[in-house]
C-alpha cells in the first residue's frame, strides 16, 4: 500500500529525543487513512445524531491543523456530511471565534484541548478533539459521497488577516472545491511516474495552503511527511530527504530563504536541494537575489502564487526563457486590468504598466458571491507587471496589507489608524512594517518629548484591547516591537509626504533584524 502521511508516533518517549530530533516516523497507508477517516465520521455522526444536529450543519473546528488526528477530525466531519468551519490556533481570542461561529450559523464546535480553560459562554455545544486516532468504533451509516450539489458549501475558511477586528468568512462551495482538485492535480504532477513522490506539510490544514497541496498529493498517491514544526530546520530537512525519501519540498517563502542561506554555506546540502524533483514556495515572494541564485544553482524552483479566497492562481517554472515568470493555471478565467497609480518616488522610475489580477465570475475558482465586487468579479488587489505576453512578475499589492513570516496577512493600516486614534497626544506619525517577519513592528515619530521606554509602554496600554482581538501574527503587544525615531526621520514621498512602507523596511532593516534576533 502507498503511504499517505508519515507522522511522528504520538508517544513522546519514542518519537523525539531530548534534543528535539525525530527518532522515527510512522507510516500510514492509504487504506488505514481511509479507515480512520470513516471511523471519525461515524463517531461524529453518532455524537451529533444524539444532539439532534442535522447533517449539513456547520461545525466549528478550533484546531492546530498540524497533527494526524486533526486531519481525521476535518476529513471525518466532512465525510459525515457536515460543514467544517476551520479556525487555527493563531486566533486565540474566543470572543472573535464565537462571533464567527454565529456568522456561519454553526451548531457546534470541536476544540483543541489547549483551549479548555478559556471556553466560557460558548454559544454552541463544544466537544474536545481527540489527540489520537485510536477511538472507539461505532456503527453509524454514512451519506453517499455523491449526495451533494455544486453550490452546497463544503468548508468555511477565514481570511488570514483581520478586518474591523475580525477575519472574514470565506465560504467554499463544492464547485470551488472541484477547481482545487483540478489545479492541485496539475501542480502536484509527478516528475517521475514510476516512483512515489514524497513531500512535506507546508502549514496547517486549517488554512488553504496545506489543504490545497494535500488534495493535490492525494490524487497522485504521494506521501506527505509531518515535520516537527512548520519552520523546520535544515537538519530536519536533510533527515527527511535521507530517511523518508523526500523528493519534493513545499515551503512558505520566508522559511525557504533560510534553507537557501544554509545551502550557500554547505555544498552537500546544496547538492541535496539540486537533486529534489521540485522546490515549490508560496505565500510570499522570496528575494530576487535568492530566486536568481537558486535558479542559477540548478534548483528546480517554482513559485505558486495564491490566496485564501482562490487557492493557487499562478505558477512559475514553465517559461523556458525565464523560469521566474508566472502565468495563470490551466482552466482558469482571469483578467489583468491596467491600473493608474502614482509612481513610488525614489524607488522605481520605470513607466511599466501595472495590472491588477481580477478573477472573473465564470472562472471555476471565483469565490463566493459574498466576496465579489459589484461587477460580479473578484478583485484580488494583487499587482503584476507583464514581462512577456501572458507572463508576469508580482509587484505587491495596491493596499496596506503585508504578509508575515508564515505568509498570513496583516492589515497594517488598521493598526496605524487605531494607534493614531488612541494615542493622538503621544504619536505624531507611525508606520507598521514587518513583511516576512513573525509579527509586525511599528515605527513611531513622537508628538511629545518623553522617555522612549515609557512612551512605548503607554502605547501598548492604550492599544491593548484592539490587539486582543487580532490573530497572533497581527499583534503588537510588546514594547520591543515598537521603534521610536526622531520626527520627520521616516522616508516619505516628495509630493504628498506619505511615509513609504517599503523604504522604511529597507532603511531600518538592521534594526528590525536585531529585534527578531533578540526575541527568539
Amino acid at each position: 500500500m502507498l503511504a499517505t502521511i508519515r507522522v511522528r508516533n504520538p508517544l513522546p518517549n519514542t518519537t523525539v529525543d531530548s534534543t528535539g530530533r525525530v527518532e522515527a516516523w510512522r507510516s500510514i497507508t492509504y487504506q488505514q487513512f481511509h479507515r480512520d477517516v470513516e471511523l471519525f465520521a461515524r463517531h461524529w455522526t453518532s455524537v451529533f445524531k444524539h444532539e439532534r444536529i442535522p447533517r449539513g450543519s456547520v461545525i466549528g473546528m478550533w484546531l492546530s491543523g498540524f497533527t494526524y488526528p486533526d486531519v481525521l477530525h476535518i476529513y471525518g466531519l466532512s465525510r459525515a456530511g457536515y460543514i467544517p468551519q476551520l479556525f487555527s490556533l493563531r486566533l486565540p481570542n474566543p470572543i472573535v471565534v464565537y462571533e464567527l461561529l454565529r456568522r456561519a450559523n454553526a451548531h457546534a464546535m470541536i476544540y483543541d484541548p489547549s483551549f479548555e480553560s478559556i471556553l466560557n459562554d460558548c454559544p454552541v455545544p463544544s466537544y474536545r478533539a481527540f489527540q489520537s486516532e485510536r477511538i472507539e468504533c461505532v456503527q453509524e451509516s454514512l451519506p453517499s459521497v455523491w449526495d451533494i450539489h455544486e453550490d452546497d458549501i463544503a468548508f468555511y475558511f477565514h481570511t488570514s488577516g483581520s478586518t474591523s477586528g475580525s477575519p472574514k468568512l470565506v465560504p467554499m462551495s463544492y464547485r470551488w472545491l472541484d477547481s482545487v482538485v483540478v489545479k492541485s492535480h496539475h501542480i502536484s504532477m509527478p516528475q517521475n511516474p514510476g516512483r512515489q513522490d514524497v513531500t512535506v506539510c507546508m502549514g496547517s490544514m486549517c488554512h488553504i495552503a496545506q489543504t490545497f497541496m494535500f488534495i493535490g498529493t492525494l490524487q497522485h498517491g504521494s506521501c506527505v511527511i509531518q515535520p516537527t514544526v512548520i519552520a523546520f530546520p535544515s537538519e530536519e530537512l536533510i533527515d527527511m530527504i535521507v530517511r523518508c525519501g523526500l523528493n519534493r519540498l513545499n515551503q512558505f517563502g520566508a522559511y525557504l530563504m533560510k534553507q537557501f542561506k544554509n545551502a550557500r554555506e554547505d555544498p552537500k546540502f546544496l547538492s541535496m536541494l539540486k537533486n529534489l524533483d521540485d522546490v515549490l514556495y508560496s505565500g510570499m515572494p522570496i528575494t530576487y537575489e535568492d530566486e536568481q541564485w537558486a535558479l542559477k544553482s540548478g534548483i528546480r524552483l517554482r513559485n505558486l502564487f495564491g490566496s485564501t479566497e482562490i487557492g493557487g492562481m499562478l505558477l512559475s517554472g514553465e517559461n523556458e526563457k525565464n523560469k521566474a515568470l508566472i502565468q495563470p493555471l490551466p482552466g482558469t478565467s482571469y483578467r489583468f486590468v491596467p491600473i493608474e497609480s502614482e509612481a513610488q518616488e525614489g524607488v522605481h522610475t520605470s513607466t511599466a504598466i501595472l495590472y491588477e489580477l481580477v478573477i472573473l465570475s465564470d472562472s471555476p475558482d471565483c469565490p463566493d458571491a459574498s466576496l465579489r465586487q459589484a461587477d460580479g468579479h473578484f478583485h484580488t488587489g494583487d499587482l503584476f507587471q507583464q514581462i512577456l505576453s501572458g507572463w508576469y512578475v508580482s509587484r505587491g499589492r495596491d493596499d496596506d496589507w503585508i504578509k508575515s513570516e508564515t505568509s498570513l496577512r496583516c492589515d497594517t493600516k488598521s493598526i496605524e489608524d487605531n494607534t493614531r486614534a488612541m494615542c493622538s497626544a503621544l504619536v505624531a506619525e507611525c508606520i507598521v512594517v514587518g513583511s516576512g517577519r513573525p509579527s509586525p513592528v511599528m515605527f513611531i515619530e513622537p508628538a511629545i518629548d518623553m522617555d522612549h521606554n515609557k512612551l512605548k509602554r503607554e502605547i501598548i496600554r492604550k492599544t491593548r484591547h484592539f490587539h486582543s482581538r487580532r490573530y497572533l501574527h497581527e499583534r503588537i503587544t510588546s514594547p520591543d516591537m515598537i521603534v521610536i525615531v526622531p520626527r520627520q526621520a521616516l522616508p516619505r514621498t516628495t509630493t504628498k509626504g506619505n511615509i513609504r512602507r517599503k523604504a522604511v523596511e529597507e532603511a531600518y532593516k538592521s534594526e528590525i533584524d536585531r529585534i527578531f534576533s533578540s526575541s527568539r
